[in-house]
């Protein structure tokens, strides 16, 4: 009975994750900055996704998967009223009244945004720190984030991030760089990590087999416990020093390479572990592998930092939390996967339908990314 309620487990994992991979971008972001303007005012520039915006209002007028600049431009009146009524700023006991004053388009790592240009209006009596109160697709998606990069005098571009589970925050004129900064970012890493369905997949993938070992070209099931997590760990590992690598390397600028590039050659890492598991060729010092394919991930994750202008009063602390952020996502996904698949290793049914169903599924799933990605079908702007 116990053996069953496991497989019904992981079985249910697959499942909910199934329709979670057939969007496997870049989880939903908007990047909100702030600059100072004349007379006390405050400038304000709001980046939101042309994908968000179809499904909060709507703007693919004639549904051919395309977003035009003139549907874009149709649909301002809306696209300004959702943004504004679902951002509220506040110094003191007064209210800043934004008011939008141009409409312009950007291209991020992960397709087109519509730029809202605003300006917002502060007493000049109202004093202390600005209160900033963000609800922007919260009630489409709750995984949506708010980016804000406080760009003011004084400020050093501290940056902060809204969520379902902190939508108000304060904004102070000092350096709120150290700790902050920091449990921010780990709280991105993770968010990231566990929203990034092609990193998840790809750690998937290392666990299942790494209860097993081959022999005779069969999977058999390892003896004890303690070696076989301390090997996958090892695996781990290599990947998250890779990543770190080139992470760092792309945000600090050192090197850069094409999102489609890099997208799709995620989505190719997969391939070959799922068809490694099928068709066993690389049985030893599988790290030196997982190494290789983590610096490609690295760069992954690099877009998404890019695109969050990161603080540069605090970018150590930023790419530090960043970093432990997604090993503690990663490291959780191991703690829920391989105890069960530990305990049912001996099982014909997790050799052949669970790992060779799972390996099949993430070969049929990659292989749609990769196709996806390499050949850009995916249009969101034109």
């Amino acid at each position: 009975m116990m053996t069953k309620t496991r497989l019904h487990f992981l079985w249910g994992i697959c499942l909910l994750l199934l329709p979670l991979l057939a969007v496997a971008h870049k989880p939903s972001d908007s990047y909100l900055f702030l600059q100072d303007q004349p007379e006390g005012n405050i400038g304000l520039r709001w980046d939101i996704a042309l994908r968000d915006l179809e499904q909060a209002i709507g703007l693919d007028s004639d549904a051919d998967g395309k977003i035009t600049w003139g549907e874009l431009q149709h649909q301002q009146t809306a696209l300004d009223a959702y943004a504004l009524s679902r951002l509220h700023l506040q110094q003191g006991d007064a209210a800043c009244q934004p008011q939008v004053t141009g409409l312009q388009t950007e291209t991020h790592t992960d397709g087109g945004y519509a730029v809202l240009l605003m300006n917002a209006g502060c007493p000049a009596t109202a004093g202390g720190a600005l209160q900033v109160e963000y609800r922007l697709l919260f009630d489409i998606d709750p995984t949506h984030r708010g980016i804000l990069l406080d760009q003011r005098a004084g400020s050093e571009s501290a940056s902060y991030i809204f969520s379902t589970d902190h939508p108000k925050q304060a904004l102070t004129l000092q350096n709120s760089g150290g700790l902050p900064i920091l449990l921010n970012y780990i709280r991105e890493g993770i968010h990231h990590i566990l929203n990034g369905f092609d990193h998840l997949l790809f750690i998937a993938l290392l666990i299942l087999p790494a209860v097993l070992v081959l022999k005779e070209r069969q999977w058999q099931q390892v003896e004890s416990f303690r070696p076989a997590l301390i090997n996958l760990l090892k695996v781990i590992t290599a990947f998250t020093l890779a990543h770190s690598i080139t992470l760092s390397l792309a945000v600090l600028g050192v090197v850069d390479l094409p999102s489609r590039l890099v997208e799709s050659a995620i989505a190719l890492s997969i391939i070959v572990v799922a068809v490694n598991i099928l068709y066993p060729l690389i049985t030893h010092d599988q790290w030196k592998l997982v190494f290789v394919f983590g610096l490609l991930h690295g760069f992954g994750f690099a877009s998404v930092l890019r695109d969050m202008q990161m603080p540069t009063g605090a970018l150590a602390e930023a790419l530090f939390g960043f970093n432990v952020g997604v090993e503690i996502g990663q490291l959780l996904l191991v703690l829920l996967v391989f105890p069960i698949a530990y305990s049912l290793r001996a099982s014909k049914v997790y050799r052949v339908q669970i790992l060779h169903g799972s390996a099949v599924l993430a070969l049929i799933v990659s292989g749609v990314w990769f196709v996806e990605r390499a050949f850009d079908l995916r249009a969101f702007w034109s």
